[in-house]
């Protein structure tokens, strides 16, 4: 075995890490945790904290699901100060002074899951039993034993339970009985003060126990911390954190934790907040050298050499299981460098190493150089950057043999040209994170084939980062780098892509035409999106998980296939972080309540619903037409517009045309009766002149003379059309003739009246002009029913008024002809 005096060149001097209490920083975890573990509409959440309250507000909604009335002055809790809350689950009531809670306060909270009710003032543990109760943080208070009252028989489902009081300094052998059947699976004792005393066996009959965090002193006593470290392997449990066990005024001599080498079942040990000499630390890794644990950890350490050859480690022959050393805070007040003197193969089976917190400023190669087997090297929150990672004849080729996984986060980086170029000399890297630096793009970028995974998070690189990364990239974090939008062509570069990660930039849309078929993680949460189409998720084919809450969602129809139809098992922290934010009658609304309905956002359903209805109000309508004859009324009404318009555009026309009758009428013989009884006295008996010809043509005259002189006399002629007429050659005559004039003076001299319906298309060829008529120009119809033959004999008198000046009467002329011959004689 070889051995090497190494001397660790990291920036320690007089770095003093802040880090929060102990005590305080689990509780915020824990209620993080329960917050997920119970809130699922941001509208259920019910923050009444530091509101100078002397009692638990009555007017509380009936589904509020968290609530916080810490930091008030609420003393006692008891009655039916929680009634109609079903449906709490978290109750946070620290800081609130309180001195006693009634048994019965929470029967009408049977869904509690999580009760904080530390720091405050309760003088015994109170008798809780809620059967559903999971996280019970009971620290911080002023009762004076641990011992469990025996309600807690009841609490089934208890994960975690935190006991700590200033006041209680002994453990007693009975105090935990009543968890001996409870499932509990991590238990926080303790609140930082010296225990006077401890009964061995008190801890060993808690046998399902998988974690233990013991915030407690032993400094005078280290053969009772011996007695506490055989009932821990007795328990079986697998994770021990000690907090403050050696304070910094503590002088520790011999070995408290030679029992680590008789504890097989422990894997995960984790040191916090405790001051360490260099000595005791020799001690220390001894025992864990010699022991099974896998994993080491140190929080917030405060290391100091009281020996001048500083930490020295012997050679160990033996095998060495572990794998992961954690250093996260480091605080050194001695002004040089720490000696560190240890055999390579003490090392040389590290997996995994944190130096987080140290004030670390350069790399300390040789130390590295001592890990041959090292795959994750995690050297966030320190004070690296380009010159003190890559600074002269560290080879981290050689160095760095078998890594894989390198975190420089939160650190001094600035250049990423130059890191790509860099990252060559590491030949297995697969996983960088350069998070929480000061990158900026200053040239091309040259990464690494085997590197797969990158992380830019909360760097100001805009949207021109994608022209930086590699092809062969697989998981990449550009978290809060300040991209504004996402484009099919930026993302097409990346044919392995399965991990994006874009939360916390200001993009707005995700591009409909989106397409990565690798994608298996999308993270766009905390961005300006205000809708997710399903044309998104189309080119997503084999997305598992979607990230998107914490945007500006709009509850319109744009949202509806999200709400309605996407897969919410694939969302993360839903519908806890997805809330309406327009229209204003939305807004705070969460999306999981904004249900719209399917007819009211689907187009293709509304035209379907739409079409049918249409065609049946229009089928309803017009049947409705049809049985109250309203195709004949229209065509009357058409006659009656018509007529009246043309009236107009032709009465310059006609201002000095003189007709002698109002119309001429054409029918059959076998339809004289009709003509004879029905229109004849009709129009006659009103003033109208007519010429028919059985009466009014000139005898001795050729007939077709009397037709053409009878049409041309007439303002109109009239056909009265029936099948008989379809059948008169002389019919066919004084229509031919009748059309011509039509034509020669540019009017519509024809009136149609059909007595009965004739088909168009089954007149004989001879009418072939008669067809083309019925198609061009209205008719009218007679009607059997008197009502409208009223109507009819109305539509038909008002063509004939117009010409009521031109006709030269009958009569008239008849007079003036019987006067000529006598002026004739007289002359």
């Amino acid at each position: 075995m070889s051995t090497q005096r190494i001397t660790v060149p990291w920036l320690m001097g007089t770095i003093v890490i802040l880090s929060l209490l102990i005590p305080d920083c689990m509780a915020l975890k824990e209620d993080e945790k329960g917050f997920t573990l119970c809130v699922t509409m941001r509208q259920r959440l019910k923050d009444l904290s530091n509101q100078n309250l002397t009692d638990v507000p009555s007017h509380l909604s009936n589904d509020t699901q968290y609530l916080d009335i810490s930091h008030n002055f609420i003393h006692r809790l008891h009655g039916a100060q929680f009634f109609g809350l079903s449906q709490l689950c978290f109750l946070k009531a620290t800081h609130c002074g309180l001195q006693e809670i009634s048994p019965a306060v929470f029967s009408n909270t049977p869904a509690l899951k999580v009760l904080n009710i530390s720091h405050n003032k309760l003088s015994f543990i109170p008798e809780i039993s809620l059967k559903q109760l999971k996280i019970f943080d009971l620290n911080n208070n002023l009762y004076t034993s641990y011992r469990i009252p025996a309600s807690f028989r009841s609490l089934i489902s208890l994960d975690l339970l935190s006991l700590g009081s200033t006041a209680a300094t002994s453990v007693n052998y009975n105090d935990f009985d009543p968890l001996m059947n409870v499932s509990l699976q991590h238990l926080v004792l303790g609140a930082g003060n010296r225990w006077q005393k401890y009964d061995s066996g008190s801890l060993a009959k808690m046998r399902r126990l998988q974690k233990i965090s013991l915030h407690a002193s032993f400094c005078d006593d280290l053969h009772m911390f011996e007695n506490l470290l055989v009932d821990l392997n007795e328990t079986k449990a697998k994770s021990l954190k000690f907090i403050t066990v050696f304070p910094d005024n503590c002088l520790v001599r011999g070995n408290p934790f030679n029992d680590l080498r008789t504890m097989p079942h422990i894997q995960n040990l984790t040191i916090e907040n405790t001051r360490i000499k260099s000595s005791f630390l020799e001690v220390f890794f001894k025992n864990v050298w010699l022991s099974s644990l896998y994993d080491l950890s140190f929080v917030n350490m405060t290391y100091y050499e009281d020996k001048p050859d500083g930490f020295q480690f012997p050679t160990i022959n033996h095998t060495i299981n572990l794998c992961s050393v954690t250093f996260n805070g480091v605080n050194h007040y001695q002004y040089k460098y720490p000696i560190i003197n240890m055999s390579f193969e003490a090392i040389s089976k590290l997996t995994y190493v944190k130096f987080s917190g140290t004030g670390m400023n350069i790399l300390p190669c040789r130390a590295i150089s001592a890990l041959p087997s090292l795959e994750t090297l995690d050297l966030s929150d320190n004070l690296l950057s380009e010159s003190g990672f890559w600074w002269l004849s560290c080879s981290h080729t050689s160095n760095f043999p078998k890594l894989r996984q390198l975190s420089l986060s939160k650190n001094r980086f600035s250049s990423l040209s130059f890191i790509s170029k860099k990252m060559q000399e590491m030949k297995t890297l697969e996983s960088l994170d350069l998070s929480f630096n000061s990158i900026h793009l200053d040239g091309d970028c040259y990464w690494p084939v085997q590197l797969i995974e990158l992380s830019l998070g909360n760097n100001n690189l805009g949207n021109d980062v994608f022209k930086y990364l590699s092809s062969n990239f697989e998981r990449i974090d550009l978290s809060k780098t300040g991209i504004t939008s996402i484009m099919q062509e930026n993302l097409s570069r990346f044919p392995k892509l399965t991990h994006l990660k874009l939360s916390s930039n200001s993009i707005q849309v995700i591009p409909s035409d989106l397409t990565i078929p690798m994608l298996i993680s999308l993270y766009v949460d905390q961005n300006a999106i205000t809708s997710i189409s399903r044309e998104v998720l189309a080119g997503l084919p084999r997305l598992k998980t979607l990230k998107a809450g914490s945007n500006p969602f709009f509850c319109s129809c744009d949202s509806y296939w999200f709400v309605s139809a996407f897969n919410k098992s694939l969302l993360l922290n839903w519908p806890l972080d997805y809330t309406c934010s327009a229209p204003p009658s939305f807004a705070g609304l969460s999306l999981s309540e904004y249900k719209p309905s399917k007819l009211s956002c689907e187009t293709w359903l509304q035209a379907a619903i739409a079409l049918p209805l249409l065609i049946a109000i229009s089928a309803t309508t017009g049947l409705v037409f049809y049985k109250c004859d309203g195709v004949w009324y229209t065509k009357m009404l058409w006659v009656w517009i018509r007529m009246k318009k043309r009236g107009k555009k032709h009465s310059n026309m006609l201002k000095n045309v003189s007709f002698c009758y109002h119309a001429f009428i054409s029918y059959s013989h076998q339809d004289s009766d009709w003509v004879d009884s029905q229109l004849v006295p009709s129009l006659e008996g009103t003033g109208f002149s007519l010429c028919v010809h059985e009466r009014d043509f000139v005898p001795g005259e050729w007939i077709i003379d009397n037709i053409i002189n009878s049409v041309e006399s007439s303002y109109k002629t009239l056909f009265v059309l029936s099948k008989h007429f379809v059948q008169s050659d002389w019919c066919n005559y004084e229509l031919f003739f009748a059309q011509h004039r039509s034509i020669s003076i540019q009017q519509e001299s024809l009136v149609f009246i059909l007595l009965e319906p004739i088909p168009t298309d089954c007149l004989p060829k001879r009418f072939l002009r008669l067809r083309t008529l019925l198609r061009q120009q209205t008719y009218l119809e007679w009607p059997s029913d008197e009502r409208k033959q009223q109507v009819f004999w109305s539509s038909l008198k008002s063509m004939l008024h117009m010409a009521d000046k031109s006709v030269v009467l009958k009569d008239v002329a008849e007079a003036i002809s019987e006067t000529m011959p006598l002026i004739t004689d007289q002359v």
